[in-house]
């Protein structure tokens, strides 16, 4: 019985959809490499990969994404989807534990593909991605930025998110952190 229980709880999380009307968010599937790496640009490798992606390096990630579904892991990676066929047009990922993060911080980061910047879609992919975060027990989210990510940065204003301190990465890498208090949350 316990077996049964565990296989419907793991087929709930692949099965979850957030969704404002304009912006949908699900897990990431496997069939979606090949439009991962097409919507991949200069800004996406620079400010969120670091390397350009392969077909095996991605179906990699995918699957290591799926993986954390299935044990309820601390990342949670969700297509960001627009239109009535959800057409992938990036990814927002969930870190419950990352480096520097507190007890009950989560970590956002988030790339749109080149044709789907400027429309609002990462800020409300952000908006929503906290909604979860909630419900999953976070009290604050942090999206750590580069300080020459202007984009990015604009985003998280967006959101809601409060420039709170700036930061060296492990790699020294500085790093600005936008923060977000998920227990008042009214967005």
């Amino acid at each position: 019985m316990a077996q049964r229980s565990s296989s419907v709880k793991n087929r709930r999380m692949h099965e979850v959809k957030l969704s404002d009307g304009i912006v949908t968010l699900s897990p990431l599937r496997l069939d979606e490499a090949e439009a991962h790496l097409a919507g991949e640009d200069e800004q996406l490798v620079r400010w969120l990969s670091g390397d350009p992606g392969t077909r095996e390096g991605v179906e990699a990630y995918i699957r290591h994404c799926l993986e954390q579904w299935d044990t309820v892991g601390p990342l949670r990676a969700f297509g960001i989807r627009v239109g009535i066929d959800e057409a992938l047009a990036g990814t927002i990922d969930l870190r419950f534990t990352a480096e520097g993060l507190s007890p009950g911080q989560v970590n956002i980061a988030y790339g749109l593909y080149p044709s789907w910047r400027g429309h609002g879609l990462a800020t409300r992919a952000v908006i929503l991605v906290c909604r979860y975060a909630t419900s999953q027990g976070a009290k604050q989210a942090v999206i750590q930025v580069e300080p020459e990510n202007a984009a990015s940065s604009a985003v998280a204003d967006r959101a809601g998110f409060t420039l709170d301190k700036h930061q060296h990465g492990a790699d020294g890498t500085r790093l600005d952190w936008y923060i977000r208090d998920l227990r008042t949350d009214t967005q």
